[in-house]
């Protein structure tokens, strides 16, 4: 796969790199207050997001749709198209099969990973991105190079999508992300969203 490029934006206070000359970028979004400070970051470097929120992991179904209505009230504050991918907790639960009891950032955070990025780049694919990305990537509570891995494997499946890794977390980027949340009376949930992480709610890690 080809390499991509990134720049920095000097203009702006917060915002450490967004990608080249990527004009639209389909960002898989976890949440609003994953969101808030990527999405800042890319419409400040003039870079054009469409949110895209496929997140059956989240558990349970009310707990799934107050998160959407979240990220859809950012994004439409925002101006910004929304979608919405197919909640199917049943699914999500099959390919989970044989992990239930695997820890936070262990290899059912991997598969989990893999399905919902691999939904981002078919999407991404069928609507004419070459770019996209997601806002795992900012929460400290999940492994970075995980989501990195497992969007270079979704992206590889389609010729000329681009999965740019990036770590969400630095730059000033982490701290407005707090101050979004506040900005923006987002619900801050406090676990991932699946029925085992709720189950085993972990210490933050550091970033």
């Amino acid at each position: 796969m080809r390499a991509f490029a990134w720049e920095k934006n000097p203009a702006s206070q917060f915002l450490p790199v967004v990608p080249k000359g990527a004009g639209e970028v389909l960002l898989h979004a976890c949440c609003a207050p994953c969101s808030g400070a990527v999405v800042e970051s890319m419409l400040a470097n003039g870079v054009q997001p469409t949110i895209f929120y496929f997140n059956p992991n989240i558990f349970p179904q009310a707990e799934y749709e107050r998160r959407k209505a979240e990220s859809k009230r950012h994004a439409e504050s925002l101006g910004l198209p929304f979608a919405e991918g197919d909640y199917d907790h049943a699914a999500w639960l099959g390919q989970m099969h044989g992990l239930e009891q695997e820890p936070e950032r262990g290899a059912r955070c991997m598969a989990c990973f893999r399905m919902r990025l691999s939904a981002a780049a078919q999407y991404a694919h069928a609507h004419g991105f070459t770019v996209f990305a997601s806002t795992l990537a900012s929460s400290r509570w999940k492994d970075l190079h995980q989501i990195n891995r497992a969007g270079r494997e979704a992206a590889a499946s389609f010729s000329g999508l681009v999965f740019p890794e990036q770590n969400w977390r630095r730059g000033g980027l982490s701290e407005r992300r707090h101050a979004l949340i506040k900005q923006y009376g987002f619900y801050n949930q406090t676990y991932c969203g699946c029925e085992f992480g709720l189950r085993n709610r972990p210490t933050v890690p550091a970033m």
